[in-house]
């Protein structure tokens, strides 16, 4: 069975009843709804219901605020269609998806530590892993309720190979779940490619690639098309608290960090450890780069904190235009 759904004054689309999310219906049908995280957090994919019957999966969805509930906004990646529908959304050829979407079976191949808290997941599939560098899946952890979105590390390829650095968060029930109710065999469904910060190589400009945190894995996604783009000059800052939380040098060949300029920047690491890297925050050392900014596209992912910092540097500051700059905003 199928729903209708009809944008006012725009396009008709079908998404069948059992899709789990009006955005993700809306996207696999090659719709182009405006989004960014895809489960809550950031508020893009808000539009309203002007006919037709919904339910709202997540209620407390911090994307919208209480005022916007009032006046009848919804997330359309929390929203999911019980009947044919009208909806009042903005949409934008931007947004629709350069590859297509579609649901994998994909079984936990290995997993390894590659820092304190931090693991690299290796699923497998049987059909090629297909996405754009810097993109993310959707995961629905065993036990939990609601979707997690966790970036791809790797390049896409016709192994079936999806690699993802995700990090445990204390209290965080989709991390955790990840760590400690899924074993090597176990299969989940992934749902991919989504997001909009994905690599860009059809222009002259050099490219800076900013991580914090798991944020380090759709970046280090992007550095690497960037080597295999050859004609790329890529430079990748690595922000951590201390030497050993810096995941690069556990997720790049040696190679790879030889062609690469990497540039890892600690915020808490002892005095007396012998580090003579740079220290501080990470945007802070992205500063150093200095004048012309144009000559760069920028790519970044990491906690909301450095997401602010690196918005205020680039669009306040610098002045880079909005083309070039990348990252899919999350909680």
């Amino acid at each position: 069975m199928k729903y209708k759904i009809a944008i006012e004054g725009g396009d008709t689309f079908d998404v069948a009843a059992d899709e789990d999310s009006l955005l993700r219906g809306a996207l696999r049908a090659g719709a182009g709804f405006p989004y960014e995280c895809g489960v809550g957090g950031c508020g893009s994919c808000r539009f309203e219901l002007t006919s037709g019957d919904m339910r709202t999966l997540w209620p407390e969805a911090p994307g919208l605020s209480e005022r916007e509930r009032k006046r009848g906004r919804r997330l359309a990646c929390q929203s999911q269609a019980l009947s044919d529908c009208v909806i009042r959304v903005r949409c934008a050829d931007e947004y629709r998806p350069p590859v297509a979407t579609r649901r994998h079976e994909a079984r936990l191949a290995r997993r390894r530590e590659i820092a304190p808290g931090m693991a690299e997941f290796l699923f497998e599939t049987e059909a090629p892993a297909d996405f754009l560098p810097g993109q993310y899946a959707i995961f629905h952890p065993p036990g939990v309720e609601g979707p997690r979105a966790f970036s791809m590390s790797n390049l896409p390829n016709a192994q079936g190979e999806w690699r993802f650095v995700i990090r445990r968060v204390s209290g965080g029930a989709g991390s955790n779940a990840m760590f400690d109710a899924l074993r090597e065999g176990d299969a989940l469904m992934l749902d991919a490619p989504y997001g909009g910060a994905f690599f860009r190589p059809d222009n002259d400009r050099e490219i800076i690639c900013v991580g914090g945190g798991s944020g380090i894995g759709p970046v280090v996604s992007v550095a690497r098309a960037a080597l295999k783009h050859g004609g790329k000059k890529a430079l990748l800052f690595e922000g951590a608290r201390t030497r050993g939380d810096l995941c690069g040098p556990a997720l790049f060949k040696a190679e790879e960090l030889a062609a690469l300029s990497y540039a890892p920047v600690l915020s808490s690491e002892p005095a007396d450890s012998g580090w003579n890297g740079a220290r501080g925050f990470v945007h802070q050392a992205v500063e150093t780069v200095g004048a012309a900014p144009e000559k760069y596209d920028f790519y970044f992912a990491g906690p909301p904190p450095m997401i602010d910092a690196m918005q205020d540097l680039l669009v306040m500051r610098w002045k880079v235009p909005h083309a070039q700059i990348h990252y899919d905003k999350f909680l």
